[in-house]
Formats: structure tokens, C-alpha cells, sequence
């Protein structure tokens, strides 16, 4: 056994050093909401763009208090279900060097952005829960996708009166820039068995979507997950794309009707078996960071009613009473993970 977790923590050492010489661009150093204003056609976003056509756009960039820099890029939509069914689809932004140097997009010529789904009042709620989402992970794992607030003034040009609106947003760090920062690389289009996978990585994974609440992810068909091979060949699953949660809980999200839950509320532990050994070892990892949790919690305050504070807190205790009680965990994670062929185990 002593053996066992001392492989267990060279990986883990192995991966920080791996880490440790990539320097974290600036756009990801702070914390801070970014300002910045747009204005396009939602029309023409969705009529003109692909995944493999941009159109020609630009954002205004706050460099300093009532100073704004004109910054051109290329946009266009991405996703699937957000982008079928949100008034606000989910963007891609492409950037020239030359246009970002010198400013806080240098180094991210890629970037995703997350925005409300719908308008309307309370819907910035929403993008904090599922920032905080990521927050969340970076708590249990070094393999993450950085992330940054911001808000955003927004004129939709479809819109007679051009009102400019305000929207709480986020921007995810683009997938090569997280191998960049392992010396890896992304596996495309690759079925890797979660069996094939580094053990603690993906174990901790699959405990943070049961803490999230979160069944809208499968590793092996690359649905909401990444493949990231280290130097050492070892892969590691990277999560994406936390609003199906139940800790997001938006209005539009839907469970697949092959699992025996009714709500995204409704917690399933979606892992594969290991050894209870290990999965007991990292039941105690997540009880160790219990107060670290609650205090990222509590950081993200300020782009979360009070209303869903609350829910949020009750459903986040949820999981730590099931980790805290051995007959329920024993229940709901010993039993309820899969065997190699997906079926669960009794």
C-alpha cells in the first residue's frame, strides 16, 4: 500500500514540475472582471459562421478607466445544444498577433467566450454558477482550462433602439494553450477508455462532476472532455462545460433519458470501478478540502444572487454528506460506479 500511494504522489509531483516553467499569460493572472464592449448582428453571427467560417468583428478593450482600445479578431459560433437553443450563442474568437501584443490577450490567439443563454433578468446567476464551476476545479486538479470573467457591454445590431446592455461572461483559455502549459498534447479525435487513463486524474474528475452534479460528459466519446497526452505518455481527461450541472441548474437543462435520474439535481456518480483502496483515498482528499471549497464558494459572492447563493451552498453540502457518511457513500459511489462494459455495479 505504501508503494502504491508513493507512485501516486511522483505523478502528482511530476505533473506540477511539468507546470512549474510555463508562465500564465495575462489575461488569466487576475481574477478581476475584464470590461470590454462589443456590438455585432446575432443574425449574421448565426447565418454567416461555422466551424470553420469567422466573420470579421471586433471588441473594445478597457486598458485603463475610460480609456478603450479598438482590438480586431474573427468570431464565430461553436457548440452544440447553446447554440440551438440560447438567444446568445457561444462563441469563438481568433485573434492576429499583432493585433494582441502589448495587451492583455497576448499569448491567446484562440478563445472561447461563454455568455448568457437567454435575456432577461437574473441570467448573469447562471454564468457565475457555472464559473464557478471551473473555480471549483482548480481547487482539486492542476489540469484545468483557465478562466477570466468578464463583463461585457453589449449592442446587439439586430435591435432598432441599439441599446447597449451589460452581461456577465466568461472566457475559457484554448485547449493547445493548456497542453503548452504540460508540454503535452491534445488527442483529437482519439477513444481512449477512462481505463487507459491516469488513475488520480481521473478519479478526481469523476468526484468534482458527482460534486457539481454534473452526468452531460463521457470521456470516451469526447463529449464535454479533452484528452491530454503529458511528455510520459500518460493521458489525462480535461472537463469542459459545466452548465448541465446541477449546480448550474439553468431552465433549459435536461438529463439524458438512459439514466435513472429525473433532474440535473438528482446526483449519479458516473465513474468507472478502481480499487476502493483508491477511491477511498480520494473520498479523503476532497473531505481534506472541504474549507477550500466553501471559501472559492465564497469568493465568487458577487456574481451570485443571494437566492442561488443559498440553493448553491445546500446542493454543494449535499456531496460532502454523502463523503462524510460511510453507508452513503458506499451507496451512491462504491456501488453506483460502472464496470468496464458501462453496466453498474450491485
Amino acid at each position: 500500500m505504501k508503494k502504491f500511494f508513493l507512485i501516486l504522489s511522483l505523478l502528482f509531483f511530476n505533473a506540477v514540475n511539468l507546470s512549474l516553467g510555463f508562465q500564465t499569460s495575462p489575461l488569466f493572472s487576475s481574477q478581476e472582471p475584464l470590461p470590454i464592449k462589443m456590438s455585432f448582428s446575432i443574425k449574421d453571427l448565426r447565418k454567416n459562421t461555422n466551424d470553420s467560417t469567422f466573420m470579421d468583428s471586433f471588441l473594445l478593450l478597457e486598458s485603463s478607466p475610460g480609456k478603450w482600445d479598438t482590438i480586431p479578431l474573427e468570431m464565430r459560433t461553436r457548440g452544440n445544444f447553446r447554440l440551438d437553443n440560447c438567444f446568445y450563442p457561444p462563441i469563438r474568437f481568433k485573434f492576429k498577433n499583432k493585433n494582441i501584443n502589448g495587451t492583455v490577450f497576448e499569448k491567446n490567439k484562440s478563445l472561447k467566450l461563454v455568455m448568457p443563454c437567454q435575456k432577461g433578468k437574473g441570467v448573469d446567476s447562471f454564468i457565475g454558477k457555472e464559473y464557478l464551476a471551473y473555480q471549483l476545479l482548480e481547487d482539486i486538479t492542476q489540469y484545468y482550462f483557465d478562466t477570466r470573467l468578464v463583463k461585457i457591454k453589449f449592442t446587439n445590431l439586430d435591435d432598432k433602439k441599439g441599446e447597449e446592455i451589460e452581461l456577465l461572461g466568461f472566457f475559457i483559455q484554448d485547449d493547445d494553450k493548456v497542453a503548452d502549459r504540460f508540454d503535452g498534447e491534445i488527442l483529437e479525435g482519439r477513444r481512449i477508455p477512462p481505463s487507459f487513463m491516469q488513475d488520480s486524474a481521473t478519479v478526481r474528475q469523476n468526484f468534482f462532476q458527482y460534486l457539481i452534479g454534473n452526468t452531460d460528459f463521457s470521456t470516451l466519446f469526447l463529449h464535454n472532455q479533452k484528452v491530454l497526452k503529458l511528455p510520459d505518455d500518460t493521458v489525462i481527461p480535461l472537463a469542459y462545460d459545466f452548465d448541465m450541472s446541477g449546480l448550474v441548474n439553468p431552465p433549459y437543462a435536461q438529463v439524458s433519458a438512459q439514466l435513472n435520474i429525473k433532474s440535473v439535481t438528482d446526483r449519479l456518480y458516473r465513474g468507472f470501478c478502481r480499487d476502493e483502496a483508491f477511491l477511498q483515498m480520494i473520498r479523503q482528499e476532497f473531505l481534506a478540502k472541504e474549507e477550500q471549497f466553501w471559501n472559492t464558494v465564497d469568493a465568487q459572492q458577487a456574481y451570485i444572487s443571494e437566492g442561488d447563493m443559498k440553493m448553491t451552498k445546500n446542493f454543494l453540502k449535499g456531496f460532502f454528506d454523502i463523503l462524510k457518511n460511510d453507508r452513503l457513500f458506499r451507496e451512491n459511489v462504491l456501488k453506483a460506479c460502472r464496470a468496464s462494459d458501462g453496466s453498474v455495479q450491485n
